[in-house]
């Protein structure tokens, strides 16, 4: 307990741009091997690079989303080292002059609490291949499909605290990239990325410790995992009396552990220089305010507004602001004064979930908002019981969006009648047919006036106003 976990992130976002970072070859996951290649792409003699416009814009909405400070004026650099997958021999990327300095990003922990992390800078910079070592015992093979491809790398300070502050972080960070609309964010196809710096230092110290960098980390579950693993590897060093050595490593997920890769590289390892084929990029105010105009809410800033002031609950409002349609939904149906815990219900349980619906983009298909602004006036004005509206309209009024929807429920015979007094003989035939539930009842278990209200809203098809039936049961059981 004495030791404490530190933790800096270098995550790279691969964006979702058609072409690549400095030249015209498509952008595309999922190709077949060196397809989307060009010489430039392989870097042949006499090929010059050129700047995605697009690249940039990316980065600097980006930064704009974390408060970072723009460069005015930033400078493209090339990486020396030699690797296999990186046919110059260089990657180009951005060392002293980054797009981006500063800023923070508030992210989610699992329980709701919320949590910053300061961003360092963050910059452009290109990919650079594959190299796939498990299709053959002898060989490697060499797909350049990845490589040029535009990154944004995002450099945190050493805030996080724990490995579970890592996954929610990282979590939250693709939530920002979705939402913006640069990168799919997805881990598992490579264009999401991070490396974990982790050192272990005793708590009383405000010396941080030597680190070690956790390399090309895939998913989140993986980068907790690592994280934890290396520092309790860290602290069994030092309390055997051995010293931390500054290394590159890498995570093997099937044996949970890390594992050295090399010495950990130095900046002067690199000979970084500026590139002398790329002119300097020159930012200018009126795309800035352009970009800023065209953000909006972040996520986690709506997170706090629909948690704190409007009472949706946490595991339903973390669905809400993982996919920007639904939160455009979201939005659109409260300005109507729905209550927003029973419109975030809607969303998640009939719309998000649901492969047809959560297609639906709309943002542009009007008349689906309309017909759900109908749905749910029919259930808060008491004509609908929400179980039968739910159960029995919400499927069909998709299927016949010309027929009222208070036409169709009516032919579904699910409006609620305007004489109750039926209620009594349904409550009391229900709790007659279950005299051991009864039994149980008054023993204490007072969650079946839940079981009684489902046979008795089945009996009455959807008719009967929900309140009052419940009002009857518990009379009868109390008698």
């Amino acid at each position: 307990m004495s030791w404490e976990t530190v933790v800096g992130l270098e995550v790279h976002v691969q964006l979702n741009t058609h072409t690549k970072a400095f030249c015209n070859d498509l952008n595309e996951f999922g190709s077949d091997p060196n397809t989307n290649i060009s010489p430039i792409t392989l870097a042949h003699p006499g090929t010059l690079p050129r700047i995605n416009k697009n690249h940039i814009l990316a980065a600097i909405k980006l930064g704009l989303a974390f408060g970072s400070e723009i460069q005015p004026t930033n400078y493209f650099d090339r990486k020396n080292y030699f690797y296999p997958d990186l046919p110059k021999g260089y990657q180009i990327t951005q060392d002293e002059r980054p797009v981006c300095i500063g800023g923070k990003l508030e992210y989610i922990m699992g329980d709701g609490s919320i949590r910053s992390i300061r961003i360092h800078h963050l910059h452009m910079e290109e990919d650079a291949g594959k190299s796939i070592h498990d299709l053959s015992p002898n060989e490697t093979y060499l797909d350049y499909n990845r490589a040029g491809v535009p990154l944004i790398e995002i450099v945190t300070e050493p805030d996080l605290r724990s490995s579970e502050e890592v996954y929610y972080f990282i979590q939250t960070l693709q939530q920002l990239v979705r939402y913006l609309g640069v990168s799919d964010g997805n881990m598992e196809e490579g264009s999401f990325r991070c490396d974990c710096n982790v050192s272990v230092k005793k708590k009383s110290e405000a010396k941080l410790g030597e680190r070690c960098e956790i390399k090309n980390l895939n998913s989140k579950r993986f980068a907790k995992a690592a994280v934890e693993y290396e520092a309790e590897r860290q602290i069994r060093q030092l309390e055997a009396g051995n010293s931390i050595v500054k290394t590159t490593m890498l995570y093997n997920p099937s044996s949970g552990r890390t594992y050295p890769m090399r010495d950990k590289e130095e900046v002067n390892d690199y000979r970084y220089f500026n590139d002398p084929d790329l002119p300097a990029v020159k930012i200018n105010k009126e795309t800035i305010d352009k970009l800023e105009s065209e953000i909006g809410e972040i996520p986690i800033h709506t997170y706090k507004k629909i948690i704190k002031s409007r009472g949706v609950k946490h595991d339903d409002a973390m669905v809400l602001i993982d996919n920007r349609l639904m939160l455009y939904l979201f939005n659109k149906l409260i300005k109507e004064g729905f209550d927003p815990q029973e419109t975030a219900q809607l969303i998640v349980n009939k719309i998000a979930s649901h492969d047809v619906y959560s297609n639906v983009d709309f943002e542009k298909e009007k008349d689906k908002v309309n017909r759900l602004t109908s749905f749910m006036s029919l259930i808060k004005n008491g004509k609908v019981s929400k179980s039968a509206a739910y159960n029995q309209l919400f499927d069909k009024m998709w299927e016949e969006m010309n027929t009222p929807l208070i036409k169709m429920a009516e032919n579904l015979h699910i409006l609620k009648e305007d004489d109750q007094s039926f209620l009594g003989d349904i409550a009391k035939e229900v709790v007659d047919s279950f005299p051991d539930k009864v039994k149980a009842y008054h023993n204490g278990k007072k969650g079946l006036i839940g079981f009684f209200m489902g046979q008795a809203m089945k009996k009455s098809r959807g008719k009967a106003d929900p309140k009052l039936l419940q009002k009857e049961i518990e009379a009868i059981l109390k008698s």
